[in-house]
C-alpha cells in the first residue's frame, strides 16, 4: 500500500513537473506529458496502479470539460453548428472504419470489431489537449472554435463506437438500431445534460 502511494505522489511530482516545464518553453503541456509517460512506460518492474474508470468520470473529467467548454464562444460554436456537426460525429465514424480497415488488413488476427474498438479509442481528440495545443497556435479563431467545438461534442460518437465494438468482440453480433438510437439518446442527454449545468452553474455564480 505505502509502495504504490509513494509511486502515486511521484508520478504526481512528475506531471507537475512536465506541466511546469512546458510553461517555461512555451510548448502544449499535453506533448510533454505524452513523451514523459512513454518513457515512465519503459522502466522495468513498476507496479500497477488500477484507478476505477467512474472516478474518472465523476471527479477528473467534468472540471476538465466546464473549463474547456467555458472557454469557447457560444454566439461561434453556433455559427460553425454544421461545419462542428460533421467533424464530431460523421468524420470521427469515417476515421474510426479507416482505422478498422487498415488494422484488418495489416495486422495478422485482427478483426473488424477489434478494428472499431481501436478507431473509436484514436479517433476523437481531447477537447483540454486541443484547447491548450491551441494557445501555443496562431490558428484563426473559425478554426480554433471549429476544433474545439468538435471535441466537446465528438464523446458520443466514441462511446457508441466502442461499446458496440465491444459487444460485437464478445458476443458476435451487431444491432445497428439499437446503436443508432443510443447514439441520438446520447446527444440529446449530453446536450440537455450540459444545457441545465450552464443555466444552474450562472444561476449560482
Amino acid at each position: 500500500m505505502i509502495e504504490h502511494l509513494l509511486l502515486f505522489f511521484a508520478l504526481l511530482a512528475i506531471i507537475i513537473a512536465l506541466v511546469m516545464v512546458s510553461n517555461r518553453l512555451k510548448i502544449a503541456y499535453p506533448a510533454l506529458l505524452v513523451l514523459g509517460g512513454l518513457a515512465i512506460s519503459f522502466v522495468p518492474n513498476l507496479p500497477s496502479i488500477k484507478i476505477d474508470p467512474e472516478l474518472i468520470f465523476i471527479i477528473f473529467l467534468p472540471p476538465l470539460l466546464y473549463e474547456a467548454a467555458w472557454a469557447n464562444s457560444l454566439k461561434e460554436l453556433f455559427k460553425w453548428r454544421r461545419m462542428i456537426s460533421s467533424f464530431a460525429f460523421i468524420v470521427i465514424f469515417i476515421s474510426a472504419a479507416t482505422v478498422a480497415v487498415i488494422a484488418n488488413l495489416v495486422v495478422p488476427g485482427f478483426s473488424l470489431a477489434l478494428g472499431f474498438m481501436l478507431g473509436g479509442i484514436v479517433s476523437p481528440p481531447d477537447a483540454v489537449s486541443t484547447a491548450a495545443i491551441l494557445k501555443f497556435v496562431k490558428a484563426p479563431r473559425r478554426i480554433s472554435a471549429i476544433l474545439e467545438g468538435e471535441s466537446l461534442l465528438n464523446d458520443a460518437s466514441l462511446l457508441i463506437i466502442f461499446r458496440f465494438a465491444t459487444i460485437a468482440v464478445t458476443t458476435g453480433q451487431f444491432i445497428w438500431y439499437e446503436a443508432a438510437v443510443s447514439f441520438v439518446w446520447m446527444v440529446v442527454d449530453g446536450v440537455l445534460a450540459g444545457f441545465f449545468g450552464g443555466i444552474c452553474g450562472l444561476f449560482f455564480t
